[in-house]
Formats: structure tokens, C-alpha cells, sequence
């Protein structure tokens, strides 16, 4: 299910083309992508777009506090993935109600664990859809780019 995201917010998404979901649905079966996984994929995004609305509402508070996780969580998202998740929130980039917004939609993914990727391309889907993708794009780019910038 989680190439389906992928695919559907590089194909059309992120260039802001919005088919019906009759067609997408046609064009991904077409694409190779099974029809359990094609309406998995659109269960799971039409919650992030109904999450990403009630969030982007609280998107302004960062706060201070501390995130326990649970041992599902724990079990489920790797180590990478939640470090990962703790830098963006302490550089700004996610506040408190997009960081539980992502855990939630990695939790809601069948797989039984959630790596680093898979993290980094539900930060983007999650900040896409609020259209507060451009900070994380840059600090993603200086991170993960093999031409890293050089600090002063």
C-alpha cells in the first residue's frame, strides 16, 4: 500500500493534478498496483486530508513538552524514525499536532515496522498537504543531499 502513496503523490499530488477517484483508481490498477492496496492508499489519504484540516488549525503552538510513546509505537517506528521526527520538531519544522498527525499515519501503514523513508515521505506527504512542505524540503535536502552545504 505504501508505494500506492508514493507513486500517487508523485504522479499526480505534488503536480497538483487531482483525478476523480474513478480514474485514479483505473490508472493505478493499470499501473500494476492491486486493488486492495489502491483503496487502502485512499482510505489512508482522505484521513491524512481530514487530519492535515483539524491540524493545520494548531500548527502554530510549539511547545515544550515531552512525547511518550507507546510500546506499539516503539515496536512499529524505528529508532531512525523517531530521532528523525525529534530533530524536526526541536529545528521547528513539525509542531506537536503534525508530529502526532505523521505517528498516526505511520501507525495506520500494515507494515510491522516503519523505517526512516517511510517516515521522511509521510513528513512530506503530512506538510504537503498543509502547505508547509517548503521548510522540511530544505532541511531535507541538507541533510540527505550528497552535495551537503558547508557550515561556516
Amino acid at each position: 500500500m505504501f508505494e500506492v502513496l508514493v507513486y500517487m503523490f508523485e504522479n499526480y499530488f505534488e503536480a497538483d493534478i487531482h483525478p476523480d477517484h474513478d480514474t485514479l483508481s483505473k490508472e493505478l490498477f493499470a499501473a500494476g498496483f492491486d486493488q486492495d492496496d489502491i483503496n487502502g492508499a485512499f482510505d489512508w489519504f482522505s484521513a491524512l486530508e481530514t487530519m492535515s484540516a483539524k491540524t493545520g488549525e494548531q500548527v502554530t503552538g510549539f511547545g515544550v513538552g515531552l512525547r511518550v510513546y507507546s510500546d506499539i509505537e516503539i515496536k512499529k517506528l524505528s529508532s531512525e524514525s523517531l530521532s528523525f521526527m525529534m530533530f524536526l520538531e526541536q529545528a521547528k519544522v513539525l509542531s506537536p499536532a503534525q508530529r502526532e498527525l505523521v505517528i498516526d499515519r505511520a501507525m495506520a501503514l500494515p507494515q510491522t515496522e516503519i523505517g526512516i523513508d517511510e517516515t521522511r515521505w509521510i513528513v512530506l506527504m503530512a506538510l504537503w498537504n498543509q502547505d508547509k512542505a517548503s521548510d522540511y524540503l530544505f532541511v531535507e535536502d541538507a541533510m540527505f543531499s550528497d552535495n551537503r552545504p558547508t557550515l561556516h
